[in-house]
């Protein structure tokens, strides 16, 4: 029998490996028009820049970002005013443009203002840390259990009626919790650990759940990849324990700018996707909004969970290359960019071409001087000189019938 440890020599069987990733079963939560969890696509978000109470501004950011594929927009709600502008904002999206999924950003002390926005978004996020406001006692060197207990039952009595409104709205919450907004009391008690961001997120989903509300999208985001790492999967272990399956929104949190930024926050979402957790995510770079867009969408490209652009196959070019292969994938990605759902390969020689790129749906390979061999899947179609390839390999692609125009 063939094993990993073991193999037999000169055979063509190979081990089973599913390369597939299976995705943690979660409830479906719905937010607007759009289900986060259960087995629906791993949903994108991003959130915008404009202050609330400029509606003009704000339904045009939401549309910006709703138009390159952002799923659900986030705004930040500080006042009631603001919380009433989301009614405007709302009705102008519908009127102007098309109905949107939001979600209100609420937190300090923010019972009264997310009870209003609850009446004009979608989701309703809090932040468990800054939902109640614990003042620090400068002297303080522990929580006895009756102070614990006391801030626990002023929770409760501030989130209730936001659980009500909700359940009774059929809408949803985001428990967002964020490692550097831990509450004094789980700081003193857990540390500034994931366990601490942990117990913060199940203290809050315990109350929901005894007011027969599950609604729930839970977050426990960091700016630094490891602790991030860490809570994601101490939460999903408790989650585990408990028989929770709510879905989980996933990004690490102020990321910053750049090629770091995204490096940043691939290295955190990509991670656990990759090991089958989270069901939405935001990338938080500090750029526009709609720079995050397309993170997330190569994210979860390259792990094969949304196809939502072509997926460029190339070599990194070597001594056999018979063409200039950064040029050449250069004019192939803007001739093709455009298109969904298919596989190119751009290949340098025939030495690793064919191979390389097969599952490809289509092929450019450099096989003799001055001259492309162009293929579907692994069967070579035609040779044709390069000054004609790019045309030509549209022309095949015409001719399969899935070619769209720009």
């Amino acid at each position: 029998m063939q094993t990993l440890d073991n193999p037999q020599v000169g055979t063509n069987t190979q081990p089973a490996f599913d390369t597939k990733i299976n995705r943690r079963k979660t409830r479906p939560v719905k937010v607007g028009n759009i289900f986060i969890g259960g087995v629906y696509p791993v949903v994108v978000q991003s959130m915008i820049n404009e202050d609330t109470l400029d509606v003009e501004g704000s339904v045009a950011a939401i549309r910006r970002l709703h138009e390159i594929g952002c799923e659900i927009v986030r705004v930040t709600v500080p006042s009631i005013a603001h919380a009433k502008a989301l009614a405007e904002i709302k009705q102008k999206l519908a009127q102007t443009y098309k109905v949107v999924p939001l979600v209100a950003d609420v937190h300090h002390n923010g019972m009264k203002i997310a009870l209003e926005v609850a009446k004009h978004v979608d989701k309703v996020r809090i932040n468990p840390g800054l939902y109640v406001f614990e003042k620090p006692k400068a002297d303080r060197t522990e929580y006895t259990q009756a102070e614990f207990k006391e801030i626990g039952e002023k929770i409760r009595e501030t989130l209730e009626p936001l659980v009500i409104s909700l359940r009774e709205q059929g809408k949803a919450m985001r428990i967002g919790v964020n490692h550097g907004s831990l509450a004094e009391r789980m700081l003193f008690t857990y540390g500034d650990t994931p366990e601490g961001m942990v117990e913060s997120a199940l203290e809050f989903i315990k109350i929901c759940e005894s007011l027969d509300y599950r609604n729930l999208v839970i977050s426990l985001k960091a700016s630094r990849v490891p602790v991030m790492l860490a809570a994601y999967r101490l939460m999903v272990k408790r989650m585990d324990e408990l028989n929770m399956d709510y879905p989980l929104h996933l990004g690490v949190t102020e990321a910053g700018d750049g090629e770091y930024g995204r490096i940043k926050s691939t290295a955190g979402i990509g991670t656990l996707l990759a090991e089958g957790i989270g069901d939405t995510i935001r990338v938080s770079l500090t750029e526009a909004p709609e720079k995050e867009i397309p993170v997330c969408y190569s994210i979860l490209q390259a792990l094969g969970l949304r196809k939502t652009m072509v997926e460029y196959v190339a070599c990194p070019s070597c001594g056999r290359t018979l063409f200039n292969l950064e040029e050449v994938l250069h004019k192939v990605r803007e001739a093709t960019k455009h298109l969904t759902g298919l596989d190119i390969a751009v290949m340098g020689c025939i030495v690793n071409g064919p191979g390389e790129m097969a599952d490809a749906d289509y092929g450019y390979v450099g096989k003799q001087p001055g001259y492309i061999s162009l293929y579907r899947g692994r069967d070579e179609i035609k040779k044709v000189p390069e000054s004609e390839g790019v045309k030509e390999l549209i022309n095949l692609i015409k001719s399969d019938g899935r070619w769209v125009d720009p």
